[in-house]
């Protein structure tokens, strides 16, 4: 079986996933209530959640520009815009597919050097993007755990219920084994790279990867950086509590505050680790569970708030993926 046959055929299990997951939690859902629901929603804030997501590509294309300029000065805020929009759309129906997309993007817009090669290549650029997820991923655990030591009562237990759930114990020994079989690749790649063949090009890779992880310290304004990160954090924040704030005028959410709407938030992106097309299904079930089993919220009743957070996500991903398409197909030269 080829490559194109595998990716298939794995994009259409996880679209059957999806549905899966989609039924499970739509069946329990009382459609008189979430119409109810509906109309007692406060839509301005719903609106605001989406300009919000729109800010958010834009920050964080500003933020990986200043990992990519090292190595190409000339990248532009609308190439990496463009990038992160485009990437979105295009997760919503192939999940993992955007980022190869992204990458190829930003070095298809990459100016040419003296030997009329790319200044920035595919292992470069996804060297940057792997210190931007690390350093997110590091940011989101420090976020989870101060909340998680001021308010254990409250959410220790299903953050316990959600890790056994994802594998418990065996998850840190699948995690070890792959690790030691990337360094075990790496050692031998590096040990037979000067025999040429797959090995030196597997190298070749590797070091282009190491250049872009250490873009970081060829930065310009490094506290800029942190800056946008700590932005675009907030603005995730911020995103959770306006679906929270539209549904005030419903008794079952009219309790839920800011720091409520924080671990909604984290807990939502557990929902990332499974790569279902968009999150769809996941990310319902992940939310609802936490609604139900900390604050009692019914599942039928918590799907109103994973429907408004997502759906109303997924609308502006589309939009921006869109809207950058048609600049790129027709205004772009």
């Amino acid at each position: 079986m080829d490559k194109k046959a595998k990716n298939i055929l794995q994009y259409l299990f996880w679209g059957a996933v999806a549905v899966v997951l989609v039924y499970f939690c739509l069946r329990s859902i009382d459609w008189e209530q979430f119409a109810q629901a509906l109309r007692l929603c406060r839509w301005e804030y719903v609106l605001a959640s989406m300009v919000l997501g729109t800010l958010v590509f834009l920050i964080r294309g500003n933020r990986w520009r200043m990992l990519l300029t090292p190595f190409d000065p000339s990248t532009s805020r609308v190439t990496t815009f463009n990038s992160y929009n485009i990437c979105m759309a295009v997760n919503l129906a192939l999940p993992r597919a955007g980022e190869v997309v992204k990458l190829g993007y930003v070095v298809k817009h990459s100016a040419l050097g003296k030997d009329g090669k790319r200044l920035l290549t595919f292992d470069k650029a996804l060297g940057t993007l792997l210190i931007e997820r690390a350093w997110d991923a590091f940011i989101t655990l420090g976020m989870a755990a101060v909340l998680l030591l001021i308010k254990w009562d409250s959410f220790g237990g299903y953050l316990q219920e959600s890790l056994s759930g994802l594998g418990g114990g065996n998850l840190w020994w699948i995690l070890g084994a792959v690790l030691a079989l990337v360094g075990i690749l790496l050692y031998l790649a590096w040990k037979l790279r000067d025999r040429g063949g797959i090995w030196a090009k597997i190298w070749s890779f590797v070091e282009g990867i190491g250049k872009g992880l250490v873009s970081f310290m060829h930065m310009k304004k490094v506290w800029l950086f942190f800056v946008y990160t700590a932005v675009v954090w907030i603005i995730y924040w911020l995103m959770s509590a306006c679906i929270v704030w539209a549904l005030h005028d419903i008794p079952a959410f009219s309790t839920l505050n800011l720091t409520d709407a924080f671990f909604l938030m984290i807990a939502g992106s557990i929902s990332s680790v499974v790569p279902v097309p968009g999150g769809f299904g996941a990310y319902h079930g992940v939310v609802t569970g936490a609604l139900l089993s900390i604050w009692g919220i019914p599942i039928g009743t918590g799907m109103i708030f994973a429907i408004l957070n997502h759906e109303s996500q997924v609308i502006t991903q589309a939009l921006c993926g869109l809207c950058s398409y048609i600049h790129e197909s027709f205004f772009r030269k």
